[in-house]
């Protein structure tokens, strides 16, 4: 009788159904639990210590977090982020222009589409190889210049220069980006109603009013989103400097840094410390960002700013009031 009631129970659509999602979600949970969340609390428990790969521990408390807020070195890496962020300001700006561009059917547009996206394909280590030959001395860009009659001795040194060897890296960020926020930004526009466009042009509005009124307002979500990956990755940028200067001549990024201490000076404690504060600051950020634009934007999910709603209902207070003293 209890082989029946199991039978029974266990055959039932309702437990089946629940069944099938453990099932499916068990292995993707675990391997997300093995190989995140697992090694994150070690990483924070490494942080606490002074150790190496291999070898003994010493437990240091907040020593390594001390380290990190008090060295020159590694917080001053931050500042080289401000040279990402500027060419992810840039990025943003032409990500968006190419995609109001190819929203508005122009002719080449697959061709456009696949070229600008190309580069988000290729692996960052290669990207940072084709770079280190285009910037060096003598080589593709030099030459370029040289064809258009620039002398040799009067065109910079792209990777030595430090006053503006940073903003070649950051360039080679935004040529590699560049595509992924193109598909995005142009995604939104898309889902957007094309009788929108086109009752807007029977109005005898232009493409600038087209984008300003309807498409803008439209892909605020997308802008935000584009936005928060931007900054972050900002902050965590790797490889170009890495392959491309090694982190020297001032081009060390924050993860640089981190990984030089990590691997070559062996200061794992330290670095996992590093990683921890880098995660905290990215956090801030992206809380602060959606409190700005949350506040300015309504979240990005309004066709108005919350000033813009606020002086709407003023003014229709104030409407509402003038029409009720005329009716006395």
């Amino acid at each position: 009788m209890g082989n029946q009631t199991f039978k029974h129970w266990i055959g039932s659509r309702k437990i089946q159904r629940r069944l099938v999602i453990f099932t499916f979600m068990f292995v993707p949970l675990l391997l997300l639990l093995l190989f995140t969340y697992v090694p994150f609390a070690q990483m924070i428990q490494f942080s606490f210590y002074n150790m190496k790969y291999i070898g003994s521990r010493t437990f240091v408390g907040l020593k390594n977090y001390i380290e990190v807020l008090g060295r020159k070195e590694i917080f001053g890496s931050l500042m080289v982020s401000l040279y990402y962020m500027g060419g992810g300001v840039v990025q943003l700006g032409l990500a968006l222009f190419f995609a109001s561009m190819m929203v508005f059917k122009v002719r080449g547009e697959s061709f456009f589409k696949a070229t600008l996206f190309f580069p988000y394909l290729i692996c960052g280590i290669a990207v940072g190889f084709i770079f280190k030959f285009f910037y060096a001395r003598g080589y593709v860009l030099d030459t370029l210049l040289q064809m258009f009659g620039m002398n040799l001795n009067d065109i910079p040194l792209w990777l030595q220069n430090q006053s503006i060897n940073n903003i070649s890296l950051a360039a080679t960020s935004v040529w590699r980006y560049l595509g992924q926020n193109v598909v995005l930004f142009l995604g939104a526009m898309m889902s957007v109603d094309s009788e929108l466009y086109e009752a807007a042009s029977l109005d005898g509005a232009n493409k600038w009013h087209q984008f300003k009124y309807i498409i803008l307002p439209s892909i605020k979500s997308i802008i935000v989103l584009n936005i928060i990956l931007c900054i972050s990755g900002c902050l965590s940028a790797f490889e170009p400097p890495y392959v491309i200067t090694n982190g020297m001549m001032g081009t060390g990024t924050y993860f640089v840094i981190m990984n030089r201490l990590a691997h070559e000076n062996q200061r794992v404690g330290l670095a996992c410390a590093m990683a921890i504060v880098l995660l905290v600051i990215i956090i801030i950020c992206t809380v602060a960002q959606k409190l700005f634009f949350k506040y300015v934007f309504d979240d990005g999910t309004g066709d108005e700013s919350k000033e813009a709603v606020k002086r709407r209902k003023k003014e229709a207070k104030r409407q509402k009031q003038e029409k009720g003293g005329a009716a006395r």
